[in-house]
């Protein structure tokens, strides 16, 4: 199986799109795609300084068509297939925050254009989000797990992501991200971010609301391919709830861990991240250190033929003979978890909703991932649960 991983915002690199120029067709397309986003795409990525493209209204439109051009440029990855998310495929696809967006497109749920168009308006309103109060987010390398949750939770900061590999990423006042770099948890080491602001926290609520007000206009469709969701690394079963948890995700943290960890199950061989590539890559590399999978950045136009034989390579490739029994449904954040009124052996359909998990700074939604029976609680009313903590296990429903 392959996996297609889709960068988000924070990989972009002043002149990322300039090697990419020599391909027939580049220019053009990033002319259109600047006209449907309402930006110089193109001068953005080839002559735009770094504090050019840290701005969230334009760097977020400008990762995904980069992306989005490359992913054409290939070809066109396996499929598109009919499935049901249970089954095994030849190709998963996973985004990294925006790159959700990129995602949908891949797994025919947005089109181009609409995902573009999408983008670029979630750009701007967190842009506007971000200038209310300043904000900014840290990559935490390393350091004890429960001793980095109780660091931020003093300082009033939030794993905005949990990017595996031992990297999260803390997101927060400006003054509590500068306190929590001077006197780090033992082992870990603080990064700065070149983003706007604190992403996939609750001081994004004001660009989900406008998300919230245009998507009923949107159409999207069933994923054609298997599409994996940020919030709990569970395939998305269709256009709807992709629609819906892209919204959510906006003030929800992003929990790529748990996509890696899915990816590993469903028996991936090979990865490709898509340009601006580099950071999910090296996350899978060490995420899966000693398993037996090629992981190969996009990096410039020499690596497509690379990438276009490891798709080869997946065609007509045997589906995985076994698949998980179960899966566990995850809390997407720290808090107090509410779980639904729902009894143990109840089918439920995808996106059903499980309950909530509440703390004093947010509160995030928990569905089912699946179509299934939940198994098994595991947590009670009241139960205070960090980000990744199992709620409940589901037997996922299989197309016989």
């Amino acid at each position: 199986m392959l996996a297609v991983l889709a960068p988000g915002q924070g990989a972009q690199k002043p002149g990322m799109l300039t090697d990419w120029l020599e391909l027939p067709g580049a220019e053009s397309f990033f002319r259109w795609a600047g006209a449907i986003a309402d930006a110089d795409l193109l001068t953005l990525g080839t002559t735009g300084d770094a504090e050019a493209i840290k701005d969230t209204a334009v760097t977020q439109p400008l990762v995904v068509a980069m992306s989005l051009f490359v992913a054409r440029e290939l070809g066109g990855l396996p499929g598109p297939v009919a499935h049901t998310p249970q089954t095994g495929r030849d190709v998963v696809i996973a985004g990294h925050s925006v790159g959700e967006l990129t995602a949908a497109a891949l797994a025919g749920v947005l089109s181009v254009e609409a995902a573009i168009a999408l983008t670029a308006v979630r750009g701007r309103a967190m842009a506007a989000a971000c200038a209310q109060t300043p904000t900014g987010m840290s990559a935490v390398l390393g350091g004890d797990p429960d001793e980095l949750a109780a660091a931020l939770e003093q300082r009033g900061l939030t794993p905005a992501n949990v990017n595996g590999a031992g990297q999260v990423v803390a997101a927060g006042p400006l003054d509590a991200l500068a306190e929590l770099r001077a006197a780090p948890p033992a082992g870990a080491r603080v990064v700065p971010l070149p983003v706007a602001g604190a992403f996939h926290t609750a001081y994004m609520a004001p660009a989900r609301e406008q998300l919230e007000g245009l998507v009923g206009g949107l159409r999207p469709a069933d994923p054609s391919r298997l599409l994996l969701s940020n919030a709990d690394g569970a395939a998305v079963g269709t256009g709807a709830e992709a629609l819906s948890r892209l919204v959510s995700q906006v003030t929800s943290p992003v929990r790529f861990d748990a996509c890696l960890a899915t990816m590993r199950d469903l028996g991936v061989t090979a990865a490709i991240e898509l340009p601006p590539a580099g950071a999910l890559a090296g996350l899978a590399k060490r995420e899966w250190k000693g398993a037996d999978v090629e992981v190969l950045a996009i990096a410039k136009p020499a690596d497509l033929d690379r990438a276009r034989e490891l798709i080869e390579a997946e065609r007509g490739r045997p589906e995985p003979d076994h698949l998980p029994d179960w899966r566990v449904v995850v809390a997407p954040v720290r808090g107090t978890v509410r779980p639904a009124t729902i009894a143990e052996g109840t089918r439920l359909d995808a996106g059903t909703p499980l309950g909530r998990v509440s703390s004093r700074r947010q509160e995030a939604d928990v569905s089912a991932g699946y179509a299934g029976v939940l198994a098994e609680w595991l947590v009670a009313e009241g139960d205070l649960v960090d980000a990744g903590d199992p709620i409940a296990r589901l037997y996922p429903e299989v197309s016989s």
